[in-house]
C-alpha cells in the first residue's frame, strides 16, 4: 500500500520488496495511508461478524469445527473466519495484532472518515467494543479476543 511520487515509489520497490510481498502503487501521498485505513476498516468489521457467528454457533449448540467446515469456504468466507476463527474458539487469545495498535488505527480511520464528511458507524461500534475490551486489560491481546465480548463460559 504505497503512495507518493510514481517515479520515487517505484525507486523504492527493492525496500518495499524486503518489508513484504504484495507491493500495490496506490496514487499520490496519502494514498498509501488511506488504503491502509480501508483495510483496517474493512477488519474491524469483519471481526465483529466472525466473532458473533461463532458465538450464536455455539450458544445454539452447534458442533463449531463443523460449522468452520461449512462457511469458511462460502460467502461468509474470510481470512479472519478461517485463522481467527479457530483461535476465537480455542480460546487462543495470543497477539498476531495487538487490539490496543487496531484501536490507534480505529481512532485514525475515524478521524480521517471525519475530515471527510462521512459517517462509519461499524467502525465506530468497532472501536467502542475493542476499547471496552482494552479497558477490561486486554489491550496485549490479539484482536481475535474480541470473542470474550461475545462469550462469557459460566
Amino acid at each position: 500500500m504505497v503512495g507518493g511520487d510514481a517515479h520515487d515509489a517505484e525507486a523504492m520497490t527493492p525496500v518495499f520488496q524486503a518489508m513484504g510481498q504484495k507491493i500495490v502503487y496506490q496514487g499520490k501521498a496519502g494514498s498509501g495511508q488511506h488504503t491502509k485505513m480501508a483495510n483496517q476498516i474493512a477488519i474491524a468489521s469483519n471481526m465483529i461478524g466472525v466473532a458473533e457467528a461463532l458465538a450464536y454457533a455455539k450458544h445454539a449448540g452447534l458442533d463449531t469445527d463443523k460449522v468452520m467446515e461449512s462457511i469458511e469456504t462460502g460467502a461468509a468466507g474470510s481470512w479472519s473466519l478461517s485463522n481467527l476463527g479457530r483461535r476465537m474458539l480455542k480460546g487462543d487469545f495470543e497477539p498476531g495484532f495487538y487490539i490496543k495498535h487496531l484501536i490507534k488505527d480505529e481512532r485514525i480511520a475515524l478521524e480521517s472518515a471525519e475530515a471527510m464528511g462521512m459517517d462509519a458507524p461499524g467502525l465506530a461500534l468497532s472501536k467502542k467494543i475493542y476499547e471496552a475490551l482494552a479497558d477490561q486489560g486486554e489491550e496485549n491481546s490479539g484482536t481475535q479476543a474480541i470473542y470474550k465480548n461475545y462469550w462469557n463460559e459460566k
